[in-house]
């Protein structure tokens, strides 16, 4: 197997969390074994209301037995490895089936596109990276020697050294920090959500940040419930642990602030933090009881 496909449902009774870990019973650990050191692509069912396809890439690092629940398993993700695709890609496209490796000699779909951990080939892989990323935006540079960026040739190059150029891309750091603000971004409309403005500059250009809640230096993923859009200010005093958030996004604000009443004031009057539309999107208390623990200032 040289990729995967994990299943997995936004309203899931398993204890997933995408960006961390992957729960399964044991009759899919062979399966699953086979992923350890892979990269694997996750994939939501179209019977999910609001469905987002095959959603994001991450690379699975090692399994272990569930410590809480016999026979299960949990898959741990590599961490620093997780990324939201920019687009959400559907199971169909106008091309036909996305994966065509679930299709049989006669052309049809095979009783593979059941299984909750299948293998993915390199050519399939690849498409489904591309239409994630967005390469009609030129989202999939190639790094060369010296570090500068050239096109892909896909017609040329053997799926093999694509998929290499694929797996590279999603690892820079300057990549995935520009996807993450796309989507973070685009959740919160390119609002700050504890101010509540929405301020473009002349450019064009949205005057707002994608900040990560738990940092990518702690180990915090590139999820974009792991993400806030957020000023300028609003950003330094949030990395400085000088406001915070409660699990239902109140805004909480450090004893520490030398000036409360104007950050009461530079806050949005309702005083809870904007929230995206989409459940799925919106701050995990995962996240947020990180930040409270490690970075607020009471």
């Amino acid at each position: 197997m040289e990729f995967g496909v994990f299943i997995h449902r936004s309203d899931s009774r398993y204890n997933d969390r995408p960006a961390e870990q992957y729960q399964f019973p044991r009759p899919y650990l062979r399966r699953v074994e086979a992923c350890v050191g892979k990269w694997i692509i996750y994939y939501e069912p179209s019977k999910v209301n609001d469905t987002r396809g095959y959603y994001a890439v991450a690379k699975v690092q090692q399994i272990i037995p569930d410590p809480v629940i016999p026979d299960m398993y949990l898959a741990l993700i590599e961490p620093g490895t997780y990324l939201d695709f920019v687009n959400p890609v559907p199971f169909s496209g106008s091309d036909g089936l996305v994966e065509r490796g679930l299709l049989n000699d006669e052309g049809r779909i095979s009783g593979r596109a059941q299984s909750a951990v299948r293998p993915l080939s390199s050519s399939d892989f690849n498409r489904i990276i591309d239409l994630g990323l967005d390469t009609n935006e030129l989202l999939l540079p190639r790094v060369d020697e010296v570090g500068t960026f050239a096109g892909f040739q896909d017609e040329q190059a053997p799926f093999e050294e694509q998929s290499r150029d694929r797996v590279s891309y999603i690892g820079s750091r300057i990549v995935r920090d520009r996807i993450f603000r796309r989507i973070v971004l685009r959740a919160y409309d390119e609002r700050c959500a504890i101010t509540g403005l929405k301020l473009i500059n002349g450019g064009g250009r949205a005057e707002v940040s994608a900040a990560h809640i738990r940092p990518v230096e702690a180990n915090g993923p590139d999820v974009v419930n792991n993400g806030i859009a957020l000023s300028g200010t609003a950003h330094w005093m949030f990395d400085r642990g000088l406001i915070s958030l409660s699990d239902d996004l109140e805004i909480l604000i450090s004893r520490q602030v030398n000036d409360f009443d104007s950050v009461q004031g530079f806050i949005n009057k309702t005083r809870r933090a904007l929230r995206p539309r989409r459940q799925l999107e919106r701050p995990h208390p995962h996240f947020l009881q990180w930040h409270r623990e490690h970075c607020f200032k009471q």
